[in-house]
């Protein structure tokens, strides 16, 4: 998946000549982390984060009154503390690898920039937690079995008949060869959910015929039972 399809192309930005206070409060305004800065030519020139403005306020223990903090807010400018070393990501680059970017550089969002330079997007974590629920299909298949196979062409495909032998219809299929012993690959086979007494049958003939790690149900009624409510 290319981070153009999953990236925010309304991209809220600021230029170099904002004030810290300007640029603090459209970020509690749009309840955001960071903020791309452009220059005058309208290009990436840096970003400035929520920590960026945290570091740069005075300290509490200043003997600077109220107006004189506000007058020194409003004086200073984004483009004495940003970041002008930027990460960034291009549109037909995979979601993936933006996931890399982030986690190598310990960030939670990256600038999507163009070939020609121009800011086209912006894409975060979320949006990365987004397309890991999109591509495991967890919404419309309450269940999940892992397996370790045989790392041959076919053993996965002989998994997915015994499923469907009864009446699973399988969601999504992920492997992996990194987590798995030598020879062997980690096999994710995410099906719909069954009746009981069928999911205990089909059960018992996987764990006869295969190796299976677990397998698990997703109850996504409890979503709502441990959605964080603000009062």
């Amino acid at each position: 998946m290319l981070v153009q399809g999953w990236m925010i192309s309304d991209v809220i930005t600021v230029d170099e000549d904002t004030s810290i206070m300007k640029a603090s409060i459209i970020m509690k305004e749009k309840k955001i982390r960071s903020l791309p800065v452009l220059n005058k030519e309208g290009k990436l020139a840096g970003i400035v984060s929520d920590r960026d403005l945290r570091d740069a306020a005075p300290s509490k223990a200043t003997t600077l009154d109220v107006y004189e903090l506000n007058y020194l807010l409003s004086s200073m400018k984004i483009k004495d503390i940003m970041t002008r070393n930027v990460v960034f990501v291009r549109p037909d680059e995979t979601v993936e690898f933006a996931a890399i970017l982030m986690l190598e550089n310990k960030i939670s969002s990256l600038p999507v920039i163009s070939n020609n330079d121009n800011l086209v997007g912006w894409i975060t974590q979320t949006d990365i937690f987004k397309v890991l629920i999109n591509i495991t299909g967890v919404y419309t298949g309450g269940i999940q079995f892992a397996f370790s196979l045989e790392d041959r062409s076919g053993s996965i495909g002989e998994t997915a008949d015994v499923i469907r032998s009864y009446g699973g219809r399988i969601v999504s299929i992920l492997s992996t060869r990194e987590t798995a012993e030598e020879g062997r690959r980690n096999v994710y086979v995410r099906c719909r959910a069954l009746p009981d007494d069928k999911l205990r049958n089909l059960v018992k003939e996987l764990e006869e015929k295969f190796i299976v790690l677990y397998t698990s149900k997703d109850l996504l009624e409890e979503v709502e039972n441990r959605r964080v409510r603000i009062p």
